[in-house]
């Protein structure tokens, strides 16, 4: 097949998260390359331009890592066939999008890398806000770089340090006082498996137990994909180190305090729009955190109609919070197909099709002669939303009404969500009444601001792309990559 007719889809106007980890010990020495599989299936709404599974046999010679990463979704790339080669009872999986970086083959993850003290595999989610610089400093000591992204540049500090520690965990310690930002890491030594998340908790990372096998993931509904019961959220900050001996030991002394800002800073579009709605992340359930948002928009930007509907998936749940607490019935009426990633052959330009009803297509017995609120998780730049209000209208909506489960976007984050530069976001110098016009809708309504830390029970979250304040300084150069524009 010629992949050149391939492109990175453009029209959606949705963000994306950098990525999604899985990792998992076996203690009964069983192979785990297919928990691995099925862990990263749970994890694709993660990350869908490439993917990859390394495993070990803790058993077997020292360090000997058995690898397979491609471009694609995780059914695309692996076989049945070649899941039955990766025999190692640890390992680690790893689904991307970039964010930093570009999208190749050379920066798809887990990494492997092999260096004086064996051999290290490594699958990271979130951007280091100092890459750049720590780039430089490892390139003028004679590193060379076989990627792009932030991920090679902690796997080199960690290589490095363990050279001077004496375990793996130690080194993993070192590493995290050298860099800045969001990460929640999975490692792999060839006899531990470890997992770290940043001191301001930006990404989730969790852990599970299924029979003898210790598993660390992104999100809870991975371990209910593999039958595996949820232990706890790794903290803000901590180091969790598995190994057969002493199970999970939890290390926090030795991980870098933030100096500026003492409190997580989670992000939390975790909650409205990444995370699957069957996860729970530091305690909140994210379905409920989506009920609570369509809830407080009935409260705060009611209107008359006759139906409320929400545009697939992650507007689904808010507009039946919407519907709950406003009485006005909740309908379905957009078909998506859920076949199409996030990469697809795009229409021609001189072509009738259009890449929003490749995605999605309204439901016109549905919606005719109705009043809709239709409910969305966020506006970027407004490309979609114009069109969705347009196929409602197009399908004999008699009025649309827009809500949105989050507050406008007006600066652009750093720490591994792909909201870009505050021009090109739509809300950036403009009312809402200017936003209504753009987008074709006959009313607006955003999430009030006040109300995110009440969707997440009181969490602490960072906020930067709505007010501008960051928990971290932002970087004075653009670490952000090739965003899809």
């Amino acid at each position: 097949m010629n992949e050149q007719i391939y492109v990175q889809e453009e029209i959606s106007d949705k963000l994306r998260e950098e990525c999604g980890v899985f990792g998992i010990y076996d203690f009964a020495g069983e192979d785990v390359a297919s928990s691995i599989y099925y862990g990263l299936l749970a994890l694709q709404h993660r990350g869908q331009e490439s993917c990859g599974i390394a495993v070990s046999d803790t058993n077997g010679p020292k360090g000997k890592v058995l690898s397979t990463k491609g471009m694609g979704l995780v059914n695309e790339v692996f076989s049945a066939e070649g899941l039955s080669g990766l025999k190692g009872d640890i390992g680690v999986g790893h689904v991307r999008y970039s964010t930093a970086g570009g999208s190749t083959i050379e920066n798809a993850q887990p990494l492997v890398l092999n260096y004086i003290k064996g051999t290290l595999g490594l699958a990271h989610n979130g951007n280091l806000l100092n890459a750049p610089e720590l780039r430089r400093e490892l390139a003028r000591d004679g590193a060379i770089f076989q990627t792009t992204i932030d991920s090679e540049v902690i796997a080199y500090h960690i290589a490095r340090a363990r050279v001077k520690t004496k375990s793996a965990e130690e080194a993993v310690a070192m590493a995290m006082q050298k860099v800045k930002g969001a990460y929640s890491l999975i490692v792999m030594s060839p006899r531990k498996l470890i997992g770290a998340r940043d001191p301001f908790g930006f990404k989730p990372l969790c852990i599970g137990k299924r029979d003898q096998a210790y598993i660390l993931a992104s999100e809870s509904c991975a371990l209910d994909t593999i039958g595996a019961e949820f232990i706890r959220d790794v903290e803000p900050g901590e180091i969790v180190t598995i190994t057969p001996q002493h199970g999970i030991v939890s290390n926090k002394s030795q991980c870098l305090k933030p100096e500026d800002k003492k409190e997580p800073a989670r992000c939390i579009f975790e909650y409205i729009y990444f995370g699957r709605p069957d996860s729970h992340m530091d305690g909140v359930s994210v379905y409920s955190s989506r009920l609570l948002a369509g809830k407080y928009l009935a409260i705060d930007s009611p209107v008359e109609a006759d139906l409320v509907v929400g545009v697939p998936e992650s507007g689904n749940v808010a507009a039946l919070g919407y519907s709950l607490e406003s009485g006005i019935p909740y309908g379905t009426a957009f078909v998506k197909n859920g076949y199409v990633g996030r990469t697809f052959i795009k229409p021609k330009q001189s072509s009738r099709e259009s890449s929003v009803q490749v995605k999605l297509n309204v439901l016109k017995e549905v919606v005719q002669g109705k009043r809709i609120i239709m409910i969305d998780d966020s506006i970027v730049r407004g490309t979609t939303s114009d069109r969705i209000v347009r196929m409602l209208r197009e399908a004999g909506a008699k009025e649309v009404h827009m809500r949105v489960s989050s507050p406008p976007f007006l600066w652009p984050c750093y720490f591994g969500t792909d909201i870009p530069e505050r021009e090109q976001l739509i809300a950036y110098n403009r009312s809402l009444e200017e936003i209504r016009q753009i987008i074709g809708a006959d009313s607006l309504g955003y999430l009030k601001m006040e109300r995110l830390e009440q969707i997440v029970d009181g969490l602490s979250i960072c906020k930067g792309c709505f007010n501008g304040e960051y928990p971290l300084e932002p970087p004075k150069e653009d670490i952000r990559g090739d965003y899809d524009r």
